[in-house]
């Protein structure tokens, strides 16, 4: 049996979930997922203006603050926060470590620099979602990471690396790579890697699935101190998903089967890069005390390609905002909308694309609610996007002038004048996994 934790959906996430695992999760090995779709493009960017950067630096910061306990308690760590530049990650961390922790790199998803000879010899890369072809976007991009397989983690780990960083790796292949080490998976266990895929996919998200975000919200305990999920998994494939003793939230059958659903497609054929799994197989068994066990899951062949995320640069937008009091809030909002956009024409501006938006009234759930007429208060934002920049710019003047040139009872202008910012846009894509090659460093 081995305990393995996650203590990172995101960029963003806790700072002290993952030393809250550490301290009180009495964990084998914990993962941290840093990258959201576009975060590579993000990081290619830092590492273009500084070669040395174009990594998660809350990890850096996070080891900082831990590694003496990662020292002493021997707890392994397996992350993407290695980004855009894992190598630079590295040499942060061994500055930290002291020479007391291996630290391994796994490098090969980054195929930015490949791409256009990879596509000129045959590769269509289409958009997986809509089928448009690469031609499209093919001199705006920023970014392509494939989707690696979890035996790179799992060969780092046998290199006896403590930490392993990686750049793109599928999100539940963070916890299925130490699976396929301790328990030495081979590629045609089917069954077990699907388990173990599945517990990844489960625990991918943080506090997702003990009681965050979800529908039964009231009825979850201590969101405050809400505990992160813990997998226990045997040599079998049959796991427990539970979160330390004491923590607030809440694990149930619930709560799971909703993470199961996140970004499911087929249920009968989830697709990894180490196996497909069938979603419908296995059952959800509630033991209680914030315990669900998993039994019976089945896989089969993975497919052979790998996903390849890339990211290019979609034009500029800019969004500003202003709170309209009432009385008539409603009418005085939506006149303000009017006389902005009125404004911009006037001025020879049009725009690829706008959004007018009614925060407290419309915006979430747009027009299938009732619009109450008595409001207090509405937030009024207003959206643009365009290829040109001046233009998005020109857009940002008009949101302050409202103030003493519109309805009254306007405020909440602050900040200053919205500015253009750059949209980067997200193209999925496969690629024949044959052109695609992992190396694993360890130091």
């Amino acid at each position: 049996m081995i305990r393995i934790a996650n203590g990172q959906g995101f960029w963003g996430d806790s700072i002290d979930a993952p030393l809250n695992l550490i301290e009180y999760g009495q964990v084998d090995y914990l993962t941290l997922d840093y990258l959201a779709e576009v975060t590579l493009s993000i990081m290619q960017r830092q590492k273009l203006k500084n070669p040395n950067f174009g990594y998660a630096s809350d990890f850096v910061h996070l080891v900082e603050r831990c590694s003496s306990q990662l020292i002493k308690n021997n707890i392994k760590i397996i992350t993407n926060a290695g980004g855009a530049n894992p190598d630079s990650c590295r040499d942060k961390l061994l500055d930290i470590v002291n020479g007391n922790i291996k630290i391994g790199v796994i490098k090969g998803d980054d195929i930015v620099d490949k791409v256009h000879s990879i596509n000129a010899n045959g590769v269509s890369f289409e958009n997986l979602d809509t089928g448009e072809p690469f031609e499209s976007i093919k001199d705006k991009i920023c970014s392509a990471n494939v989707y690696i397989d979890s035996f790179s983690i799992a060969r780092a780990l046998r290199k006896e690396a403590q930490i392993v960083l990686a750049g793109r790796v599928s999100d539940p292949g963070l916890a299925l790579g130490p699976m396929i080490h301790e328990f030495n998976w081979n590629s045609d266990n089917f069954n077990k890697l699907a388990a173990g895929t599945l517990a990844g996919h489960i625990t991918e998200c943080g506090a997702q699935c003990t009681g965050g975000n979800y529908t039964d919200w009231s009825n979850v305990p201590n969101m405050g101190n809400i505990g992160y999920p813990i997998i226990d998994i045997d040599e079998s494939g049959k796991f427990c998903i539970v979160k330390p003793e004491g923590t607030g939230g809440l694990i149930n059958k619930y709560t799971i089967s909703e993470q199961i659903l996140y970004e499911m497609g087929n249920p009968k054929k989830y697709i990894s890069p180490d196996v497909c799994v069938d979603f419908t197989s296995f059952k959800l068994n509630d033991l209680g005390g914030d315990c669900v066990q998993v039994d019976g899951v089945r896989g089969f062949e993975a497919t052979d390609t790998y996903k390849v995320s890339v990211s290019y640069f979609d034009g500029y937008k800019a969004s500003g905002q202003l709170t309209i009091s009432g009385p008539n809030a409603k009418p005085k909002a939506k006149l303000a909308a009017d006389v902005i956009w009125d404004r911009l024409k006037l001025a020879g501006c049009t725009y690829d694309d706008t959004l007018t938006e009614y925060l407290g009234l419309s915006s979430c759930h747009g027009s299938i609610n009732d619009e109450p007429e008595n409001m207090n208060e509405i937030v009024l934002r207003l959206s643009v996007k365009d290829s040109n920049k001046e233009k998005v710019n020109r857009f940002g003047k008009e949101i302050a002038p409202l103030i003493t040139s519109g309805p009254p009872g306007v405020t909440g202008f602050a900040g200053g004048r919205p500015k253009a910012q750059e949209i980067i846009s997200y193209w999925p894509t496969l690629i024949p996994k044959e052109l695609v090659k992992t190396e694993v460093d360890v130091k």
